[in-house]
């Protein structure tokens, strides 16, 4: 049973996926602390966009 284990613990095939796991975690951290920038800056993109036409509509509708 002990060789079991240490074989187990000796295999480097669980390493990469271990590995994928830390990465997905440090991008979801990421991801989490900078969520607020990002849906300030989502927000005021799409603002300007619909400002600007409903602009455009108004010119429209001017003439």
């Amino acid at each position: 049973m002990k060789n079991l284990i240490l074989a187990y613990l000796k295999d480097e095939e669980g390493q990469t996926s271990t590995e994928y796991i830390l990465l997905v975690a440090v991008v979801a951290l990421i991801v989490f602390k900078f969520k607020n920038v990002a849906t300030e800056k989502l927000t005021s993109i799409t603002n300007s966009v619909f400002d600007q036409a409903d602009g455009w509509v108004n010119d429209l509708d001017a003439q």
